[in-house]
């Protein structure tokens, strides 16, 4: 009988196995009777398998995800006399910007477990015993044997990435303790992150021949680990492990653990990059091979004809939205549905102003961000020869050839006229339109009125608020209703999608190679599907630096800027801005928001500090808990903290 998956999945969660015991780190094994029975046939090693699952489908919600809640796209205030996450605790990530992590109780702590962190070591465990013991059921196929393995396999990798890509160097727990383990064999060391990284990549190696390509039955294995899966977290891997933090970064030279041994390596490998580019080139042919591509929306039959405009914006809202077995472009994404579309909502009906707990609204996206978009030349809006960059906010009304972005005849700053599609498919804002929540006349569509409290998107409380004006709107589902009842049309949000993999191989491409066509080929199919140019095209004809898509330095700022706008809010850029080295740069200007409680737009379109974000050297890497040091003496602590 075939197992459902996502069902055992939300029991392997509640339910877990025995798995109380602990040391330093959880690596040593259950009590042998456990062990027995949990491989005593093949359904009993099944529940074990879906339990080694079980860790990572936890590590779903976004505001338990460092990437997503520190990268400064998203700003969640700390004043809301309610807690609209749900609890106090669960608002903590978004915090962390503030300068609030610390070594005594670390947020999002994922080395214990603690703090909205998984127990990453204890899963680890899980896989091991996993490993140790699937030999044992004797009803078990060898071929669904070599398959669990390889997917336990991969889950081990991965959940040691997890915690390379936080921590730095960690132990790498290849195999469990005895449980009769003396103390000093449990008080184990971090190791080099190369090692750490080649130890990663060996597992994925060996995991991948025995998975398959794809999910043949989506409906009982969805969420599965598969060989695109496994080729593209391989791609992120190597890439990472090339990208300047991890390769030939000063800052850590001096990095070592309480034997001498270097941790951090300072010297420059460009191999690493060679190694990262063949990697995303196997992964983008085993995806492409598979039917994978861009994503395009297919205007169900209840619809009215959709203009090119409004297509283009749909073709990138739902990319992320669309049902995963829908979804041509999705690779991988967790089982648990995003929970947070009640955040990135802005009011639009007076049904919504009434259901007090129906749309808080609280995701804040920063001035900033939203003039990174580029403008409708597909150049960034301070290179735009034609672009009135320093009169961008400036009041003036809304013409009808943008009747499908703004509502026509308003009045707003000419920031948000003349940009991008994806400006207008992700954000939300004052005059914006707003194709869904019932309503889905391409001629009639709603628009956000955020201006004063007595404004439908205004604030209405100190909890019905968006302190800076914008609304990562990308995260909703057009097919979501806010009302007077709130019905959520569900989604997964992607861990890894085939446009997010297009511009990693194009990073790499031109880290090893400087720009050629094939680095152009893979950003334009990304910017095609958003109605832009090509990126040579773009900059020659529109840019005030029209040389910069000519030089490796110019082209990493156009690929990174390219991966900022295509990815945000997706929790992929907080990874990316560490691995690439600025995020402490892109953290170091205040992050600013609308005056929202002004009525006129001369008012309103008046910029306010939101918060200086109080982001160090120490905050690339996150710090290990305080006690675990004194636990374990074997342990460094990170550099800065």
């Amino acid at each position: 009988m075939k197992s459902n998956f996502k069902f055992i999945i939300l029991i392997a969660v509640i339910s877990g196995m025995a798995l109380s015991c602990k040391k330093y780190l959880d690596v040593t094994p259950d009590n042998v009777a456990t062990i027995d029975y949990a491989f005593r046939n093949r359904n009993e090693a099944e529940n074990y398998l879906f339990t080694c699952y079980s860790t990572l489908q936890n590590m779903g919600p976004s505001n338990s995800d460092a990437a997503f809640t520190t990268s400064g796209e998203i700003y969640f205030p700390n004043t809301l006399t309610e807690a609209t996450l749900g609890s106090r605790e669960a608002e903590q990530g978004f915090h962390l910007i503030r300068g609030l992590q610390t070594t005594d109780n670390p947020s999002l702590n994922y080395w214990d477990g603690e703090q909205l962190g998984q127990p990453i070591f204890k899963a680890i465990r899980r896989c091991n015993i996993f490993l140790e013991n699937i030999d044992r059921p004797k009803d078990l196929p060898q071929f669904e044997r070599n398959r669990w393995i390889a997917e336990v396999k991969f889950l081990k990798a991965y959940y040691h990435f997890y915690l390379l890509r936080m921590y730095g160097p960690i132990p790498l727990i290849k195999q469990n303790l005895a449980i009769d383990a003396g103390t000093e064999e449990v008080r184990i060391k971090r190791e080099p992150v190369d090692a750490g990284f080649d130890y990663i990549v060996s597992l994925l190696d060996e995991a991948t021949p025995d998975l398959p390509r794809t999910i043949q039955d989506p409906a009982q294995s969805l969420g599965r680990i598969t060989q695109n899966i496994a080729l593209s977290v391989k791609a992120e891997v190597l890439t990472t492990q090339a990208s300047p933090f991890f390769n030939g970064n000063p800052d850590y030279k001096g990095f070592k653990d309480k034997d001498g041994v270097n941790l951090f390596s300072s010297a420059f490998n460009a191999d690493k990059w060679s190694k990262a580019m063949l990697a995303c080139k196997a992964a983008i042919k085993s995806c492409e091979e598979s039917n994978l591509g861009l994503y395009r929306f297919v205007s169900p039959g209840n619809l009215p004809a959709i203009p090119a405009p409004l297509q283009t914006v749909m073709d990138i809202r739902q990319s992320i939205t669309e049902n995963w077995e829908k979804n041509s472009e999705v690779i991988w994404a967790l089982n648990p549905v995003f929970g947070l579309q009640s955040m990135a909502m802005p009011r639009l009906t007076n049904a919504m102003v009434q259901n007090m707990g129906g749309a808080p609204g609280n995701f804040a996206v920063p001035i900033g961000m939203a003039e990174l978009f580029y403008s409708k030349n597909g150049v960034p809006i301070n290179e735009d020869l034609g672009y009135d960059y320093r009169g961008r906010y400036t009041v003036a009304a809304v013409g009808s050839e943008s009747k499908y972005y703004l509502k026509n005849g308003y009045q707003t700053i000419k920031m948000h006229m003349d940009r991008e599609t994806r400006f207008y498919a992700d954000l939300s804002f004052d005059g914006s339109c707003f194709f869904g929540n019932g309503q889905t006349d391409p001629e009639n569509m709603l628009f956000v009125q955020a201006r004063g409290g007595s404004s439908l998107a205004g604030p209405k409380d100190n909890i019905r608020v968006n302190v800076s004006g914008y609304w990562p709107s990308k995260l909703v589902n057009y097919q979501s209703v806010f009302g007077t009842e709130v019905t959520q049309a569900g989604f997964r949000m992607p861990l890894i999608r085939l446009a997010g993999l297009y511009l990693l191989y194009a990073e790499t491409l031109n880290e090893v190679n400087g720009p050629t066509d094939e680095v152009y080929s893979y950003i334009d199919k990304v910017r095609a599907r958003a109605g832009l140019k090509g990126v040579k095209e773009s900059w020659s004809t529109y840019s005030s630096n029209p040389g910069k898509v000519s030089s490796k330095d110019g082209l990493r700022s156009i690929i990174q800027q390219e991966r900022r706008i295509e990815l945000c809010f997706e929790g992929r850029i907080g990874w990316d801005l560490r691995r690439w080295k600025i995020i402490q740069e892109v953290l170091s200007k205040p992050l600013q928001g609308w005056n929202i409680q002004d009525t006129t737009p001369e008012g309103y379109y008046r910029q306010r500090n939101l918060v200086i974000p109080a982001f160090g050297l120490k905050d690339y890497l996150w710090p290990i808990k305080y006690n675990d040091l004194i636990v374990n003496p074997n342990l460094v602590q990170n550099p800065y903290w």
